[in-house]
Formats: C-alpha cells, structure tokens, sequence
C-alpha cells in the first residue's frame, strides 16, 4: 500500500534526493525561486506535485493534484512532451487564464517534460521573475532541458530495477538552494534515521551547534552532546520514545553548553506540518551512500538522506520497521546583532522563511499577534497564529512569495478569550482587533511590518516616487462586531476569498451539465470550506431531478428526486422565491422547516437560485461539516457564482439539444447495411468522439462497383452538424461515382472538386479502393487520409505505402495516383481514420504501430486456424478506444476480408 512502506520495513522506489536534488539544479540553472516536480500519480491520467521547493505546501495544496486534460502549462508539457515557457503574467494570461487567475501574480514560470526514451515520467517546473520579451525566456529552457533528462534517466533507471514510478502521497516540501551564503534563522531542522543511526541536519542547525559539531553530528549521540551537554540523556530519551511509538507531546526544553535556552521538537515521520521532509542542497548528513544513478545534481556536500517517499518498491532485506524521526530546534534567543537591533523597534516585526516557518519575532509582533515569541518561532506562520489560517489571507501571502512587491493588507484578530501577552490600550482594551501587514519579500525571507489598524505605516503613499507600486489586492473595510448569527465574521476581503473570474473561465470549458457539476464540485466547493454539493435542475415537467451530488449520505437526496415546484422545501423555494438561503447551523435550517429529514445534526447549508436571463435553471446546494456564518461579502459572491453556474447550465442544455441533434443526422448519415458479395466479407464500426459537439464527419461505406466493390474512408474537417453534412454530401457524391464504376482516381478529383463547389474552405480526408472480389485485385486512389494495413493470411501485418494526392477542398487541380495492390484469400484489410491512431503526446506512427501489432494479434494464423469473425477483429482493435473516458477525435474503421473458394 501506498504510504506504508516504513510501517512494512520496506525501502521504497526512488530516493528523495533524485527529484530534491534536480529541482535544486535547475533553481540555480535559471534563477528561480521555487520550482518542483510533478510526477505520473497511481490514478489514470493524473499528475501529482512529488516535489517543491521554496512555497510552503499548505498555500499550494490546490495544485498538487492535476488531471492530464487541463488547461494547464504542466499538464500541457505532459501531454505533448515539449517544453511551455510562460516569460510573464501577460503571457500566462493569454495561454492559460485559468491559472492566471488562480495566481494572479507577477511571476514567469517554464515547464519542461521528463522524459527517458518513449516514457513520460512527469514535468520540471521552475517559478522565476518574470521576463519580457519570450526570447530572453528561451535560453533558461535550454538550460532546464539536460536537467530534466538526468532526471528522466535517473527514474527510467529505476523502473528498469523494478520500481514503480509513480507518486500517490503529499509533496515534499524543501528549501531552495541558497547561493553563496547559509540561510538565515534560528530554527534548525534535522532527520534521524533510527534503524542506521543516520542523522541529516541542515546549515541552521550546524551553525546552532557551534564549530566544534559541524564536521561530526553524524549519529544522535553527537546531537545530544552539541545541543545539550548537561541534558544528553533527555534528547537520546525522547529520540528512542519517538523512534518506538507515539513523539513526546510539546516542546522539550534543553539548556546548551554556553547556557542559552534550546527548545527540541519530534515528529515521526507522517505528522509534518509542512516543515521540508528532505534536506535541500548546501545540508549535509552523517553517513554518505553513493548515488547508484550519477544523477547530475551530486556534488561534494555529501548526499542527502534517502527519504521514504510515497513509492511502492521492492523490500529491503532485514530493514527494522522503524519510522523517520523529523526534529526541529529552536532558538528563542535574540540572534544576529540586527535581530537584537529590531527588537527595540516600536513596531511589530516578524519573518518567515520560503517555508512559511517563523524565524524572528520581535517583543511587539509577538503581543500583536498574541502569542509567546518562544511558541511563534519554528513553527508555520498560520500554525503559530491559527486565525491567519483563513482562505482571505492566503492570496496577499501567496502574494508576497510570487511576486517582488510589497503586499498591504489588513487581518481582523479574535479578542483573546484568556489572558496572555496581548497588547492592550488603556482602559484594558484589546489593542489592534484590526491590524495591518505589510510583507516585504526578499530572496529568501519575507518580512512583515504589523501594526494597529489606523497607525501610520509605511506604505505605498510614503514611499519613493520610483519605487514599485505595492502588490495590493482591494480590500472591504470591515464591520465591527460579530455578525447578526453571533459567529466572527467570515471575511474581510471578497477578492482572496475567491475570484469569481476563475469558477467562470473553467465553465468556458464545460459543454455538458455533468462537465458543470464537476467544475463546482472542484473549484468551488474547496474555495469555501465546503464538503457536499447537490445539484438539481428544473425539467419541462415542472419538477426539480438531481444531475450531481457529492458528499451526502448514500441514498439521503433519494426522496428529493423529481420534487415539485409547490413543495415547501428550502432548495425549492430559492428557486421560486430567486433569493439565495443561508442557515449557519443545522437547528436554525430545522427550526424554518420543521419535519425537513437532516443528513447531520451539526453543520451549514447554502441554497442558491440558478437562474439564467430571468429563467429558472434549478438549485444549487452547498454543505458545510461545521457552523460557519456567511458574511456579506461571502452571500454577494456565491449568488454571483450561482448566476454564473446557471449560464453555464444553460448553455449546456442547448450544447446537449444541438448534440442530439447532431447525432440523429450522423445516424441517419451512416450506412445501415453494407453492400456484399459472396466471396468479400466485410465489417465497420464508429464511435463519436467525446469532445467538442461529440460527432464529427468520419464515414465508412462500401458501395457496388460494376462487377466489383468500392470501400471506402473518409474524415471531413471538424465536429458537429456543419461536419456531419458535409460528410452526408460526400457520402452521397462518391456513392454515385462509384455506381457509375468510374476509375478510383476519377472518383477522388471530381469528389474533390465538387467539395471545393459545396464549402470552400472545407476539407476531407479519403481513402477509395476498388476491389475486384474474383481475382482479389484491389486499385487504390489516397487523399492525405492515413495508410491503410493488410494482415496476410499468416499473421504478418504490413503498413502499406501508397502514394496520394492533397486533402479534398484545397486544390481543384489535384491529381490522385492510382496504386494496384492484390488481396490473398483470408487477408485482412483495415481502413480507419486518425482518430483510431493519434493521442496526444505521442506521435501518430506510435498509434499506427500500436493498431498494427494488434491487427497482427486478432486472429489465428495458418491454413489451419479458424478465422476470427471481422466484427471480433473490429471490437479488439477499438476496444482501448471504446474503454477511453477522453475521446478527442470520432473514430471510423472499415475492415474487409476476401473469402477463400469453397
């Protein structure tokens, strides 16, 4: 299983330091500040992030899953095995608004495939300042390039060994590399391995340690003497207990060699916080183990410590099941001369590292925030002070880590429910319930100003003419007071909290009411703290049925199905009423509509009204696990979403009617029956693609030639009704060509020209073949339609070579070269369109190959074996295509076999 494999005493796959290590290489290639790894997930056409480096992983959880048919420059990178290069925020907006809009920040970012030989591994990322014009970008993509090979070598390597190269757990976060200096702070972290006695610390902790420990902290007794001569025992103590079972609660409070204060804290492995799971380059550890892949990132700082990731590899032999023990020392202590310095400063003064870990706190930031210096310092900024933990302030931090402006913004802190070390006015008030901060990044820490909401602070007003205009995000000046539920508020600001551009860019994109739920369900649902989402749209019988839930008890939403316009129900009357309904708990719903059966006694419910140009759509219901009250900011944007939602329904609606149509013609198009004779035994099947309108112009016929038979392939531009006409209209042209016997080169130029006369600026694609059942002669006329295969009767399948003219529609002068080929009783002829053979990422000669092995494999071989049924051969061939959940393309196949003389 996934994730177990310390518990199992298993070594998994590949080492942490394979992928930390090429992400560290290519930081430093191109200047970046943060970067990571996605890699091919358990799950199906799924890329999850394995690695990154310099964002703290919370504020990126939304990207750590990415499903292969986004809009996405990662997932593109994935699909279509080159590199996408985003210079600037413009650039990004034009190519993918959708993450855009997610990260609306000044950042570049490139994005390069790994790759090793056939096999996609995943992709390379890198963030970096953004540059303008593209060219200046294109010399860092070059740069990233061998790096993304090493590593796809590296992994490829691996798989060779038998592991499996996938990645189905969270990412490891890690530091980026730090040029030319040790990272600053006071927080060290280390890696103990209790089964070899390994230990891994990073420059803090060396530096924490003093220089007579920085050449030899290589086991946990050379970590207990540097930190705690006098307290050894405790550490070594608490290591073991940590190592055997559950980690020691709270901190350990340990005295150094020169008497200053050391605070320790444990964490087996699998309980981070989001503190980096593996020591990024310029760390060092205990032990050294050669790197088995000469990866290109070794170098003679000594390899990192082979972390367990979530890999499934073979069993270490003999390997003790003991788990990782991650630890963290702090030193509350004042530190360099310039953090004693801000310790007078009257205003409050805090930083956190890329980590989004604390690493100064000055006496007045700490009352501010409310909170002990001893208990902020190590930790995660929205760890230490939990009610910065909301979505509202995540964007201004994201902000701050993105981009190189400073980022204003103002938080709004509970009143302290107990005493402690909040700063207080005169009277005994709270001092500064609502405060500003002001973040200021650097390359490798972000510093924050925060003062009283109303005290003067530097912002942009104050400072120079030319400096850069502060990355602000508009803010709601806030209400004082709970609100009228007695819950806090819930936000300050409508825009962090979530920007409606991003729910309606992603509905662009989603043709069907299934494709609408599922957009909700995955941006909108997340965005605010939601666990269930049901759907219901209003039929023409007048009735509401349910087209999507998620998150409800199995069966709890049955009794609602096909309920009526009069029922006195809360997500039928905001659909008559047009008001949206807010409950912050599970009594008050109850209380409004006593009898009403509850999925849970405790929790929250939104029902919002879809409504689209003033006509009803359906309802829309959201589900919360907790009380929550809804602000006004929050009820204005989610029955915006919901008129958003509505169009989109509506729209799909209409997109389902045209679909619909749009079938029936293909259907009534297709042939029915297949003309035959006694010595030609044929088959054909189509199957419309699952994008777009999902039918296209991809036809198959065969149709009575004189003496002969005329089979015929063909591919017109395009999806939906325009194309399925157009197809109709060639169909019925080569039909009667081929009626009258006429040559198949005759047939192609003048189906051809009459194409040009019908839709310029229409084209097709078509493969005729007259085919003389007797002697099994066969003339062939091609027009850039893909090579057919023939299977001989003892199993060899060859792609033929015949020579065709242009597409149909582009040149009324086109000639097409007629080519004799001959049938072998028992031989199989497969015509198909490019939809069978193409996938995106691959090269369709891979596609055609595929088909052809599988051609070869369909069917006995020999005088002897008994011949597959062609409608067999046909479901074998399209079967993979049939399974496909993602059909880009419609695919039509033709096979024929000349019958032996009986």
């Amino acid at each position: 299983m996934h994730g177990s494999a310390e518990r199992e005493g298993r070594v998994p796959g590949p080492p942490g330091t394979v992928l930390t290590g090429a992400v560290a290489d290519a930081l430093r290639a191109v200047t970046g500040f943060a970067g990571g790894v996605y890699l091919r997930s358990g799950a199906p056409g799924e890329l999850r992030l394995s690695v990154l480096a310099g964002l703290p992983g919370q504020l990126f959880r939304p990207w750590w899953r990415l499903t292969v048919d986004r809009p996405f420059p990662a997932a593109d990178a994935f699909r279509t095995r080159a590199p996408v290069v985003l210079a600037d925020p413009a650039e990004t907006m034009r190519r993918y608004p959708q993450l855009a809009a997610g990260l609306p920040f000044r950042f570049g970012s490139l994005y390069v495939p790994v790759l090793d030989g056939e096999r996609t591994y995943g992709v390379l990322t890198v963030l970096r300042a953004g540059t303008s014009p593209l060219a200046e970008a294109m010399p860092a993509r070059d740069r990233l390039g061998p790096i993304a090979d090493a590593l796809g070598a590296a992994l490829g390597a691996l798989e060779r060994e038998g592991a499996r190269v996938v990645w189905d757990g969270e990412p490891l976060c890690v530091r980026p590399p730090v040029a030319g200096r040790p990272p600053r702070g006071r927080a060290g972290r280390f890696t103990w391995d209790p089964a070899a006695d390994e230990l891994t610390v990073d420059a803090t902790l060396r530096a924490l340690a003093g220089p007579g420990a920085r050449g030899g902290l290589r086991s946990a007794r050379d970590l207990a003497e540097a930190l705690a001569p006098d307290d050894g025992h405790l550490v070594l103590a608490a290591l073991m207990e940590a190592a055997s079972g559950p980690a020691p609660p709270g901190l350990l409070r340990l005295r150094s060699a020169e008497g200053g204060r050391r605070l320790l804290e444990l964490r087996p492995h699998g309980e981070s916080r989001g503190e980096p799971h593996e020591p990024a380059h310029g760390e060092s550890r205990g032990k050294s183990r050669a790197n088995p892949h000469g990866s290109a990132h070794e170098e003679s700082r000594g390899e990192p410590h082979v972390h367990t990731p979530p890999w499934e590899g073979p069993a270490g032999p003999g390997a003790p099941a003991y788990s990782l023990i991650h630890g963290l020392v702090v030193d509350p202590e004042p530190g360099p001369p310039a953090d004693g310095a801000a310790d007078l400063l009257p205003d409050g003064v805090f930083a956190f590292d890329r980590l989004g870990l604390l690493t100064y706190v000055n006496p007045r930031a700490a009352r501010l925030l409310g909170r002990p210096r001893q208990t902020l310092l190590g930790r995660q900024l929205w760890e230490a002070v939990p009610w910065l933990d909301r979505p509202v302030y995540e964007d201004h931090i994201r902000a701050s880590l993105l981009s190189e402006e400073p980022v204003h913004f103002q938080v709004s802190r509970p009143r302290p429910d107990a005493p402690g070390p909040v700063a207080r006015a005169e009277g005994g008030r709270a001092e500064g319930d609502w405060l500003t901060l002001s973040l200021y990044p650097g390359p490798d820490l972000v510093t924050c100003r925060i003062v009283p909401l109303g005290q003067v602070a530097e912002t942009a007003e104050g400072a120079p003419a030319d400096a850069p205009a502060p990355a602000t995000v508009p803010t709601v000046v806030p209400t004082a007071g709970p609100s009228a539920s007695g819950l806090p508020p819930a936000v300050v600001s409508t825009a962090p909290l979530y920007r409606p551009i991003v729910l309606a860019i992603a509905l662009t994109e989603a043709l069907t009411a299934r494709q609408v739920s599922e957009v909700v369900m995955r941006e909108l649902l997340p965005a605010f703290g939601g666990g269930r989402l049901a759907i219901y749209l209003l039929h023409e019988d007048r009735h509401l049925y349910l087209a999507w839930e998620h998150g409800f008890p199995s069966g709890f939403l049955r009794p609602f199905e096909g309920v009526a316009l009069d029922a006195r129900l809360p997500g039928v009357e905001t659909l008559t009423s047009g008001r949206p309904l807010f409950f912050e708990s599970m009594h008050k719903l109850a209380a409004l509509y006593p009898g009403i059966p509850l999925d849970a006694t405790e929790g929250a419910r939104a029902f919002l009204p879809l409504i689209a140009s003033g006509r009803p759509v359906g309802s829309c219901i959201l589900g919360f696990d907790r009380e929550r009250g809804f602000s006004d900011e929050e009820r204005t944007v989610l029955t915006a979403l919901a008129g958003l939602i509505a169009q989109a329904l509506e729209r799909a609606r209409r997109y389902e009617s045209e679909a619909a149509l749009a079938r029936g013609l293909q259907e009534a198009l297709l042939p029915h029956r297949l003309s035959a004779h006694p010595r030609v035994e044929t088959a054909g099947c189509y199957l419309p693609g699952t994008q777009g309108m999902d039918v296209g112009g991809d036809w198959y016929d065969v149709v009575d030639a004189g003496e002969g038979l005329a089979l015929v392939i063909g591919d017109v531009q395009g999806h939906g009704v325009q194309a399925a006409a157009t197809m109709g209209q060639l169909r019925s042209a080569v039909r009667a060509f081929a009626l009258g016997d006429h040559p198949p080169g005759e047939v192609m130029s003048s189906t051809n020209r009459l194409l040009i006369d019908l839709d310029p600026g229409q084209f097709a694609s078509c493969c005729y073949i007259r085919l003389d059942p007797l002697t099994g002669l066969a003339r062939a006329a091609r027009a850039g339609h893909p090579q057919p295969l023939l299977r001989h009767p003892d199993g060899r399948t060859d792609v033929l070579d015949l020579p065709g003219g242009v597409v149909l529609g582009v040149a009324p002068e086109a000639e097409y070269p007629v080519t004799e080929l001959r049938l072998e009783p028992g031989a199989v002829l497969a015509l198909y369109t490019d939809g069978l053979v193409e996938r995106a990422g691959h090269d369709i000669d891979e596609g055609t190959g595929a088909l052809r092995t599988a051609l070869t494999l369909a069917g006995g071989r020999g005088a002897s074996a008994q011949p597959p049924s062609l409608p067999g051969v046909a479901g074998l061939l399209t079967d993979r295509a049939r399974r496909a959940a993602d059909r880009p393309d419609d695919i039509a196949l033709l096979l024929t076999r000349l019958r032996p003389y009986s």
